[in-house]
């Protein structure tokens, strides 16, 4: 048998579907892999174990699908928002932000035990951590639900509502303070998360959603963030009035002035409507009947007499609010309202808030897109150019002179008819990234020519792992640093990632199941249990440190109940050293004195976890009372959810003299790997016959990392 060497350098190709494995002539093949499970291709070439997740807090509450965005106001300043039910919570450095401390001045030993804190102001519920108890120091570094409370002491409960029984822990001596999770009313409920779109300047971050009104969110602090609903200076407004029907004012100026139609004009939806006439506007605030309303007046109206010269606000509970929204040459920009699905709203320059129309440069543009179908706006992307996404095609904003967008020089065109699917897409660079229309193919908009000939394309990014994104696309978002991945979920809860590097040409799809167990219905599946947790949402956030990190929500069943935590993957550059590895997920790292005892795992708990001990592997231990003991004493540690990486080639092809060596007898003589911060690997021919390389003999002691 003839003797071959055949070499697998790099795997920039990524997962390749089992329908090309028969396509040796590809050059893809041979940098692809079979699988790719909780493996990360990095642009070098090479493949490595993704990092783990580590454990940030419980959502509001489990028995919700939250959401989580991003909000960086500077790079030293960037928060992930967590909106729950009516409701929004902020983290920030991978800790949720706390409110103002109150002081705890007692601490019974009894079961229940009772904290004493004067006009402590908590509710029963509530969610505090508590820290720097002197005496009965088991209550610190963790996080309690208040129940039984009065005006001056409360009882504690875990985050599965188990009483907290202090009759065991030491006495109570001094000091001590209790600091609720800091919350905000949200104007958004549980059903409207999914469709909400944002887009930020500065300290503030404009929402939409077509069912309610556009909002604003305004940070001044750590602890300070306000929802207003947006007071429009002008505009925007439908198309004037043509009809034989007045409007008639009862005053040009003031609040509760009547407004009356000559014919059925209003409905009560219209509370909240701006109204223009008589050049000036107006907003209705009551709604008496289809002719009567009352209407504040915001710019004074030049007369008090009927008038036919009249138009109503484009946005409204009438005709619904806008869907999308994005920032572009100093515009903001409003899309896709219920009754005006392929209309965009552009502010005046300079102007966010103001949307009076007219013909100078700086004026506010109102532009329907032209076509032979309604195909609603789905989104719009602004990096070179402003790429406008609708169900039945891809769109580019241009101007007939090349220069800035004016309301005399727009234009826009159509460049591709895929359709888009309602997820917000990912800009890299120039580039926008969008799912198809049915949510399973990610194409890449961008620019494939001069604008008058080739303009722009849309390549399907999937056309070499299809069963990645088989079933429905969740969410996306994009990590640049390091190595430049997409990242999206997966209707069945798995993560899916895609490292890309347009320049070196670089798309390799993997794919990441997150430790734990999930037992019940999911999406679209049926009531099982699954081996790994549902990843539900994600966001990617830029920071000073270096890396973007990925926050997630992630489902798990834990002690028999459904809990969303929220994690973020661990930094893929650990150092030089082992003992920063971490490779466990909902996991907490320790770093301190050397200790047999470790605690604060208290959302884990009846879980088996594993347990990196200074760099080596300790046997898995059970979570009991929110903590593991250790065989050895470590002075760091890493303990949460296991989880196996796997990479598994593609069949090799070595050639043979009659064609492509598949379908051939092949004896494996060697395998050499080459390995880089690595601490332990197995290598067979299929999962069930693998052998362990060996890193460690018994003369190493177990405390030891290799």
């Amino acid at each position: 048998m003839a003797r071959s060497a055949p070499s697998l350098s790099s795997f920039v190709a990524g997962e390749i579907s089992p329908r090309l494995e028969g396509r040796v002539e590809l050059d893809k093949y041979r940098q692809g892999a079979a699988e790719l499970l909780n493996m990360v291709v990095h642009p070098h070439g090479g493949a490595s174990r993704r990092p783990g997740t580590e454990f940030i807090g419980e959502i509001k509450s489990s028995s919700v699908k939250g959401r989580l965005i991003p909000f960086q106001f500077k790079t030293t300043d960037t928060y992930i928002l967590e909106f729950g039910d009516s409701v929004m919570r902020v983290i920030r450095d991978g800790s949720y932000v706390l409110d103002t401390a109150k002081n705890i001045t007692a601490a019974t030993q009894a079961s229940p035990g009772v904290l004493t804190s004067n006009s402590h102001g908590f509710s029963n519920g509530d969610e505090i951590f508590i820290s720097s108890v002197a005496g009965m120091t088991e209550l610190n570094g963790r996080n309690y639900l208040v129940t039984g409370k009065t005006t001056n002491t409360f009882q504690l409960t875990d985050l599965f509502g188990t009483a907290i029984n202090t009759s065991g822990f030491s006495a109570y001596s001094s000091g001590g303070t209790a600091e609720e999770i800091f919350e905000v009313a949200s104007p958004y409920p549980e059903s409207a998360l999914p469709d909400l779109r944002f887009v930020q300047s500065a300290d503030t971050m404009y929402l939409v959603h077509p069912s309610y009104a556009p909002r604003k969110l305004t940070r001044s602090g750590h602890t300070s963030w306000t929802f207003t609903e947006i007071t429009f200076t002008d505009g925007p407004y439908l198309d004037a009035n043509t009809t034989a029907t007045t409007l008639n004012p009862g005053a040009t100026s003031g609040t509760g002035v009547a407004l009356v139609a000559s014919a059925d004009t209003f409905a009560a939806t219209d509370v909240g409507r701006l109204v223009s006439l008589h050049s000036g506007n107006a907003t209705i605030t009551a709604f008496t009947d289809a002719q009567n309303v009352a209407v504040t007046i915001n710019a004074t109206l030049s007369a008090s007499t009927a008038t036919d010269a009249w138009a109503l606000g484009a946005f409204s509970g009438t005709t619904g609010f806008p869907s999308t929204v994005t920032f572009f040459e100093q515009r903001l920009i409003f899309a896709a309202t219920t009754n005006e699905p392929q209309s965009i709203f552009f502010s005046k320059s300079g102007d966010y808030e103001n949307f009076t129309a007219g013909t100078n440069d700086n004026d506010a543009i109102i532009y329907q897109i032209a076509s032979n179908q309604v195909n609603s706006i789905r989104y719009l992307s602004a990096t070179r150019v402003l790429t406008i996404g609708t169900s039945g095609g891809e769109y580019v904003l241009t101007t007939t002179n090349d220069g800035p967008v004016t309301p005399t020089n727009a234009q826009i065109r159509k460049y591709s008819n895929y359709g888009s699917a309602s997820l917000e897409p990912v800009q890299v660079a120039d580039v926008t990234l969008f799912l198809q229309r049915a949510k399973r193919k990610l194409r890449e908009f961008r620019y494939a020519g001069e604008i008058n000939t080739s303009g722009y394309a849309a390549a399907d990014m999937t056309i070499l792992a299809e069963h990645i994104t088989e079933g429905t696309m969740l969410d996306m978002a994009y990590q640049q640093e390091p190595d430049s991945i997409v990242w999206m979920v997966r209707g069945d809860g798995v993560l899916i990632g895609m490292t890309y590097r347009r320049e070196e040409e670089v798309v390799a799809w993997h794919q990441h199941k997150i430790g734990g167990t999930y037992t019940g219905t999911h999406e679209s599946l049926a009531s099982a249990t699954y081996a790994y947790g549902m990843v539900e949402i994600i966001a990617s956030l830029p920071t000073e440190a270096g890396e973007d990190e990925l926050y997630m929500i992630v489902k798990r069943t834990i002690n028999s109940v459904t809990k969303r935590y929220v994690e973020r993957l661990k930094a893929f550059d650990f150092g030089a050293a082992a003992t920063g590895a971490f490779f466990v997920d909902s996991g907490l790292a320790y770093a301190g004195s050397a200790a047999t005892s470790l605690s604060g795992l208290y959302h884990l708990t009846g879980q088996t976890v594993s347990v990196l001990a200074n760099g080596a592997t300790h046997t898995d231990e059970t979570v009991a009372s929110g903590g593991v003991s250790l065989d050895v004493s470590a002075t760091t540690a890493a303990i949460g959810l296991p989880f196996t990486s796997r990479l598994q080639t593609l069949r090799l092809e070595a050639g043979s003299v009659d064609g492509t060596s598949q379908g051939k007898l092949k004896r494996i003589h060697s395998i050499t790997l080459r390995l880089h911060k690595t601490v332990g690997v197995e290598v067979g021919s299929g999962t069930s016959d693998v052998d362990r390389i060996p890193f460690r003999d018994s003369s190493m002691a177990m405390g030891t990392a290799v």
